[in-house]
C-alpha cells in the first residue's frame, strides 16, 4: 500500500500536465529546437539551432530530447518527459542509497523533502539542462559517499560513468562540485584516479570532435565565454550580489523551509556521512556565490544535499511539532504563488502582484494543526505523509489552474496555432518570444520591424 502511493504521488507530481503549457522562457524551446535538429537531421555530435552550430552548453539535454522525438513524442512532451522521467528515477535511487547508511525513516524524510521541494519539482517540469547534470552528479556524489568503507564493487565502476554523463551535461562544474568528495576520498587516490579518469574518458570524445569540427569557435564560446567569463565577469547580464542564493535557497526548499532550522545540530555533524552531505552543500553554495553571474537553477546540484540533511535531522530531532506545523502552514503561499506567477515570468517578481489569500487560511490551518497534533502522539511518519499529500494536492492545483494561465500568458504557444496561418514576422522583439515563435513555427520568423 506504502509503495502503491508513493508511485501514485511521484506520478501525479512529475508525470501529470507536463504539456498544460507551451514551452516557457528563452531557453527551452531553444534547447527543444536543437534536440529536434539533432533527431531530424541524424548529426548528434554538433548542437545546431535551425541550421547554426551552438555550442553555449554540452549535449546530454539534446540527446534527451532528440530520443523524445524519436519515440514519437509531442513537441511540448518530446523536451519535457525525459527531464521528468530522470528525475523521479533519481529519486527512487536516492531513497535506495539514504536508506542503505541511514535507513527507512531518514531516507523516507529526505525523499519526501527533495521530492516535493519547490526546486526540484519546478527544474523537473521544464526543459533545461539544471535538472539532468543535478541528477547525474548527485548519483556520482551518493556513490561517493563519506563512508570510511573503500569505494568498491558497483559503486566503483558506475561512479565515473555518473561524472562523465554530469560533465556531458553542464561542463566543468560537476568536476568543480565534486572536489569536496574528492577531499573525504582523499586516503583511497585509485578511487579518485579512476572517477576523474573515466568522467574524463566518457566525455573526451564529445568534447574531442567538437574540438577537431570547429576548433576554435567551440573552445572560445563554450570554455572561454560561458565558464571563464561567467564566472569571472559580468560580461552575460546575470550579475547578482553575492547573497543571492541565500533567498533562492529558502525559497528552493518550500514549503520545507523551516526544517532548515533542524540541520544546525552540533552533535549531527559527528557523523562522517553527514559531513560529507555538509561540505557537499557548503562548498557548492560558496562558489556559486563567488561567481559574477548567478541564476536560481546553478544551486539544484546541493539540494540534494540538502534535503538529505534535513531528513536525517527530522529523522533525530526530539521534537519537531513546531516544523511541520510551520512547513504546513506555509502551504498558505501556494495561491500567492499561483496568482504571483504569470506576471513574475514576464515582469520579476518585484513587478507581481500579491493578495493574501485569506479564503484558504482555515484549511491551512486545519493542515498545521492536523500536522502538530500527529507530531505530538508520536505519529510523525504520518505528519510527514499528510504533508506530502498535501503538496501534491497543491501542485496539481496549479498545474490546473495556473499551467493554463501560464500558456496564454507567457508562452506562445496559445498565440501561434491561433495566428500560424497569418503570420509573417515576429510582432515582439522579446527573446523568449522570438525562440518560442521560431520553435513552434519550425523556423526562424523575422522581426516585424
Amino acid at each position: 500500500m506504502i509503495w502503491a502511493l508513493a508511485a501514485i504521488a511521484l506520478c501525479l507530481l512529475y508525470l501529470f500536465g507536463l504539456d498544460r503549457t507551451g514551452l516557457l522562457s528563452a531557453d527551452e524551446p531553444r534547447y527543444a529546437a536543437i534536440g529536434r535538429e539533432m533527431a531530424e537531421s541524424g548529426d548528434w555530435v554538433t548542437p545546431r539551432l535551425y541550421g547554426e552550430p551552438w555550442f553555449e552548453k554540452p549535449p546530454l539535454l539534446y540527446w534527451m530530447t532528440a530520443v523524445g522525438f524519436k519515440a514519437g513524442l509531442s513537441e511540448d512532451l518530446a523536451p519535457r518527459l525525459p527531464v521528468a522521467i530522470l528525475s523521479v528515477v533519481f529519486l527512487i535511487f536516492y531513497f535506495f542509497i539514504l536508506r542503505q547508511e541511514f535507513g527507512d525513516r531518514a531516507a523516507a524524510f529526505s525523499t519526501c523533502i527533495l521530492a516535493t521541494s519547490a526546486g526540484w519539482l519546478a527544474y523537473s517540469h521544464i526543459a533545461v539542462t539544471d535538472l539532468p547534470m543535478s541528477a547525474a552528479f548527485g548519483v556520482a556524489m551518493l556513490l561517493a559517499g563519506g563512508n570510511r568503507e573503500p569505494v568498491a564493487g558497483t559503486r566503483r565502476i558506475l561512479l565515473p560513468v555518473f561524472l562523465g554523463i554530469a560533465v556531458l551535461g553542464k561542463g566543468l562544474a560537476p568536476l568543480a562540485l565534486f572536489i569536496p568528495a574528492i577531499w573525504f576520498l582523499r586516503r583511497q587516490p585509485k578511487v579518485i584516479a579512476t572517477a576523474l579518469g573515466g568522467a574524463i574518458l566518457i566525455a573526451l570524445p564529445w568534447y574531442g570532435v567538437l574540438t577537431a569540427r570547429h576548433g576554435e569557435a567551440f573552445l572560445y564560446e563554450f570554455f572561454w565565454k560561458h565558464h571563464f567569463l561567467r564566472f569571472s565577469t559580468g560580461t552575460l547580464l546575470h550579475v547578482r550580489p553575492f547573497w543571492f542564493f541565500l533567498p533562492v535557497l529558502l525559497a528552493g526548499m518550500f514549503p520545507w523551509t523551516p526544517v532548515l532550522a533542524l540541520v544546525f545540530r552540533r552533535e549531527m555533524y559527528r557523523d562522517r556521512r553527514i559531513q560529507f552531505f555538509a561540505a557537499w552543500f557548503v562548498f557548492g553554495f560558496v562558489l556559486f556565490s563567488a561567481s559574477h553571474n548567478k541564476l536560481p537553477g546553478y544551486i539544484l546540484p546541493l539540494l540534494p544535499a540538502v534535503a538529505a540533511l534535513c531528513g536525517i535531522a527530522l529523522a533525530e530531532a526530539p521534537r519537531a511539532s513546531w516544523v511541520l506545523a510551520a512547513c504546513a502552514g506555509l502551504l498558505w503561499l501556494v495561491p500567492v504563488i499561483e496568482q504571483m506567477l504569470p506576471r513574475a515570468l514576464i515582469a520579476g517578481l518585484t513587478h507581481a502582484p500579491i493578495r493574501l489569500p485569506f479564503e484558504a487560511l482555515i484549511p491551512v490551518l486545519a493542515i498545521a494543526a492536523t500536522c502538530w497534533s500527529l507530531e505530538r502522539y508520536g505519529h510523525r511518519s504520518v505528519a510527514v505523509a499528510a504533508m506530502v499529500m498535501s503538496v501534491t494536492a497543491s501542485v496539481i492545483l496549479v498545474i490546473w489552474i495556473t499551467y493554463p494561465m501560464l500558456d496564454h500568458t507567457v508562452s506562445v504557444r496559445g498565440f501561434y496555432r491561433a495566428q500560424a496561418e497569418s503570420m509573417l514576422c515576429t510582432p515582439s522583439p522579446n527573446r523568449s518570444w522570438r525562440y518560442g515563435l521560431n520553435y513552434y513555427a519550425h523556423h526562424p520568423i523575422p522581426d516585424c520591424k
